[in-house]
């Protein structure tokens, strides 16, 4: 969008008509509001840019089918030179053919709609008349009623020279006579009455008076997208005297931010669309007992009551002010609205109030999104960050690791996701048009899918959801449409509804990266293995219900599986994904496994209190979930978990550490290693499906382990980046082979329980030398290192059991560790 400039933000209200309440569409469902219909039409308006064109910025739905548009309004119009605070006619700018139509009401159930003879053609009728007043000075048709009007125009199909008619008509002759020739030529081409002789827009553009103006303005050429091939920066110019701007304290900075932002920042200080429109008596209300009709039949019907005055059309435009914005940022200094990205300072630029900014940043996210100051210096930061992506694509990690503000949203996710190149190319290949057999399910799906939501549930919104999910079914034939596929979708549409080729490739760059091979024709194996590494996680992190769910047989199969397979699309509102997946999209694939057990964990009691109905109809209706705390402890989940305790054979191969542009790759939120280390000979192994069900804690890599002992490798063996001692949790190394193996060579620092002699026979820990120190780690990670994996994998059920945390298991055994070196003798005793 442009920037605001010297115009002003105005806003106007209309009725849609109301539809019957006891009727249904062919698809047996109510009938979609004509309101929620204008909705999803309108948003295409949004796209439409120019410097010479008011911008529609947005609209919103009331009560009984009111709508309010608010869009860049100009004091000053066209109709300011014609009229003086004179009703406006709409019916005298309509083309012959507009009127010949009639009026045409469409309903649901209709099976095809007759394409109105409105258009283009029609516009340039519009514009002779226009121009027609503009030339002689003054309205037409004022001394004539509507019907009138529109009758006269109907027979100007008689006559031989329009323009000469109207002149005649309004008294203007001898004024049309004076016009220079080329614009009577001008407007005899505008007002040919016949469409089909009449030019198009194109046509008209090569007319000699357009030639002799067009050379006084400078061509507009449409700015290239963010997700393009064309460069960004070719065009880029700087102010003449960029100096004196910064220098200006009067300069209005809030002016130079764009419309959309501005009306953001506007509703975030307090504007009120309905309540400026009911200021100005747009809007008008009346006792509810007023509105009781006069005789009412049992089925609803009602008579005696005449239709309410308010609502007919009023067309008058409200100037919005700004007042209230501009003087809750009067402390914001100029340097605000151009933030320095490479000072390694502070995130926040240096204002008046710098300290209530940094204040606001550690309030919680809710207030943070509603901080009208906080949230301008966070868009414009993310503004030129995402100007200068992927060059600032760390820098945007950096940031969203902070927040995301919600203006924002759409784009950021797409730069988390890594989508580059000309995304618009790519989608517009594909064939979404040929009829393929995932039609049917997905025209089933589409209507359950977020359906609260006004503009996922519009008839356009609808066909918006069948075009991205049909061309990603169609450009992976590998894979096929499962039910979730729609509620996948949804976040990126809701956020890119202008957009579907970025709606599209967000969603292709997101299921490779957290759902990687789950839309496979037969994806059992992939789902098995997740829910059995989620299992192992939920032991790992709270083994007392670990343990209660698997005796009342409460396992993830039976309600983990729509968690995530739409990665929990399903299960939570909109607005709670948009701050769910902020910080998901920072993590790597296994970030979900970590929600999952933080949603459990707030589900806690009711869990351990309940059997396995209870539980399913726990289940069945989620109870209310506090994202925020969610997230939180997704957090500190993910940190305690060692990035090999949640490795997938069926995941995602590693990708390059830096990409073809020669930017270092983005790391996760919670990490300072690399998300996919390269693959040693301390790497986890692959291990059978069944052996991995049967081991109720999950394994570590040698690699893990020794970096979370801060080990040094000698030889050819690599270890990732250690963590500082600050950050890495404390661990403990449980060896459980007998005493004479463990004092050949061991682990430094681990201790000796043999397993032959651990527990007594009713399965509690054996009193022995390190029993002490093994329950002063209760809540550590304990890592259980043996020789025989069923020994270890025993081992470390008993102490789940005992309700031990963090338990987990070497893979490999000692056997991994011993040619490494790192292997401890104790000296002799003498």
């Amino acid at each position: 969008m442009f920037p605001l400039k010297d115009a002003e933000m105005g806003a106007f209200t209309f009725f849609a008509s109301a539809l019957p309440h006891d009727v249904c569409g062919s698809n047996g469902l109510p009938l979609t509001p004509n309101s929620i219909k204008i909705l999803g039409r309108f948003q295409i308006l949004k796209t439409i840019t120019h410097p010479r064109l008011c911008q529609y910025v947005d609209i919103s739905r009331g009560k009984h089918e009111r709508l309010v548009v608010v869009a860049e309004h100009c004091e000053r119009s066209l109709e300011d030179l014609l009229r003086e605070r004179k009703p406006m006619r709409y019916p005298s700018y309509l083309a012959p053919e507009v009127i010949a139509q009639g009026i045409v009401k469409s309903t649901d159930h209709m099976p095809s709609e007759k394409p109105l003879p409105s258009g283009p053609k029609s516009d340039v009728w519009s514009l002779g008349i226009i121009l027609f007043e503009l030339s002689v000075g003054r309205k037409l048709f004022q001394s004539l009623d509507i019907s009138e009007r529109l009758k006269f125009l109907l027979t100007l199909d008689c006559v031989d020279d329009t323009i000469i008619v109207l002149a005649e008509e309004h008294g203007c002759l001898d004024i049309i006579k004076d016009l220079p020739e080329n614009v009577i030529d001008l407007l005899k081409k505008c007002l040919t009455f016949h469409p089909s002789k009449r030019p198009t827009a194109d046509e008209l553009m090569q007319d000699k008076v357009f030639s002799e103006v067009s050379p006084l303005y400078t061509p507009f050429t449409k700015p290239a997208s963010l997700f393009s091939s064309s460069l960004r920066c070719a065009d880029l110019t700087l102010p003449e005297d960029i100096s004196q701007l910064c220098k200006d304290v009067n300069s209005d900075y809030l002016a130079e931010r764009s419309i959309e932002e501005v009306y953001y920042l506007w509703c975030l200080a307090g504007g009120d669309l309905e309540k400026e429109l009911v200021n100005k008596e747009i809007i008008r209300s009346k006792p509810p007992i007023c509105t009781l009709p006069n005789f009412l039949f049992e089925d609803g019907e009602s008579f005696g009551q005449g239709r309410d005055r308010s609502s007919l059309l009023d067309d008058t435009t409200v100037t919005l002010s700004l007042c209230q914005l501009r003087n809750r940022l009067k402390d914001v200094g100029g340097e605000a609205f151009y933030p320095l990205l490479e000072d390694d300072q502070s995130n926040l630029p240096h204002s008046n109030s710098n300290n209530e900014l940094s204040a606001a940043a550690t309030l919680p996210l809710i207030i943070r999104e509603r901080d009208t100051e906080y949230q301008l210096n966070r868009i414009i930061l993310f503004d030129r960050l995402l100007k200068a992506y992927p060059y600032k694509k760390n820098q945007i990690w950096k940031e969203a690791r902070v927040d995301i503000p919600p203006l924002m949203r759409g784009l950021t996710w797409a730069a988390l996701l890594g989508v580059e190149g000309a995304i618009h190319a790519k989608y517009d290949a594909i064939d979404k048009d040929t009829p393929i057999p995932t039609d049917r399910q997905i025209e089933v799906d589409i209507p359950r899918c977020h359906q609260y939501d006004e503009l996922l549930s519009s008839p356009e919104g609808h066909a918006k959801f069948r075009r991205v999910l049909k061309a990603w079914v169609v450009s992976h034939p590998d894979l096929v449409y499962w039910q979730g596929l729609d509620s996948l979708c949804a976040p990126f549409l809701y956020l890119n509804f202008n957009n579907e080729a970025l709606a599209y490739a967000c969603m292709s760059a997101f299921i490779p990266k957290y759902l990687y091979n789950f839309f496979l024709k037969d994806n059992s194996h992939v789902i098995q293995e997740y829910l059995t590494v989620f299992s192992q996680m939920i032991a790992f992190h709270d083994p007392e219900l670990s343990n209660h769910l698997n005796e009342i047989g409460f396992i993830p199969d039976l309600y983990a599986i729509p968690w995530f397979l739409t990665m929990f699309t399903h299960v939570f509102p909109l607005h709670k994904i948009f701050h769910l997946w902020d910080t998901l999209l920072l993590g790597n694939s296994s970030f979900p496994f970590c929600i999952g057990v933080a949603i459990l964990q707030q589900l806690r009691d009711r869990l351990l209190a309940n059997g396995f109905n209870e539980c399913i109809l726990l289940f069945s209706d989620l109870p209310e979930i506090d994202i925020e705390r969610c997230v939180r402890e997704s957090i500190n989940l993910f940190c305690w978990t060692p990035k090999s305790a949640t490795y997938r054979q069926h995941a995602q191969p590693p990708k390059p550490t830096s990409d073809s542009s020669g930017v270092r790759s983005s790391t996760p939120f919670f990490s300072t290693e690399c998300p996919d280390p390269p693959k040693t000979d301390l790497s986890r192994e692959s291990i059978p499906l069944n052996d991995l069900k049967s081991e109720v804690s999950p394994r570590i890599s040698a690699e893990d382990l020794i970096d979370l002992c801060e080990l040094t490798v000698t030889g050819h063996f690599k270890t990732p980046t250690k963590k500082t001692k600050s950050s890495k949790p404390k661990l403990l190394v449980v060896d459980i082979r007998n005493s004479e193996d463990f004092i050949r060579g061991h682990i430094s620092g681990s201790i000796n329980i043999p397993f032959s002699a651990a527990f007594t026979a009713d399965g509690e820990l054996t009193q022995g030398p390190f029993t002490s120190v093994l329950q002063s780690f209760k809540g550590k990670v304990i890592v259980i290192v043996g020789q025989v994996a069923k020994h270890t994998a025993e081992f470390a059920a008993h102490l789940v059991k005992m309700k031990y945390p963090r338990i987990c298991i070497l893979d490999g055994g000692i056997n991994k560790i011993k040619p490494t070196g790192l292997l401890t003798v104790p000296s002799p005793q003498i």
